[in-house]
């Protein structure tokens, strides 16, 4: 599984519609408002990495408009208490 931590700025005004379009896409699994440098945080579990491209350079950035600036982080490992395979692949 890849797990993919990507970090968003947001028009303002667009928040709640962009909040929305994020929770609609398969393999976004959470996402959270956080203050500070950026808007929100979305967390992606996907299969490989091709899904994770596919997620972020098209299904997010083109067609979810008021996203202004995104960062993207790939995990190399997780740590968890819980099998993360499990939960999120099934």
């Amino acid at each position: 599984m890849i797990t993919g931590i990507v970090l968003i700025n947001v028009e303002r005004a667009m928040i709640g519609d962009v909040i929305a379009g994020l929770r609609k896409i398969d393999g976004v699994s959470e996402v959270y408002s956080v203050a500070g440098e950026y808007d929100l945080v979305a967390i992606i579990r996907v299969k490989d990495n091709a899904e994770l491209a596919d997620i972020i350079a098209t299904k997010m950035t083109r067609d979810l408009d008021g996203i202004i600036h995104t960062k993207t982080l790939v995990t190399l490992t997780a740590y968890s208490k819980i099998d993360l395979e499990k939960v999120f692949l099934g």
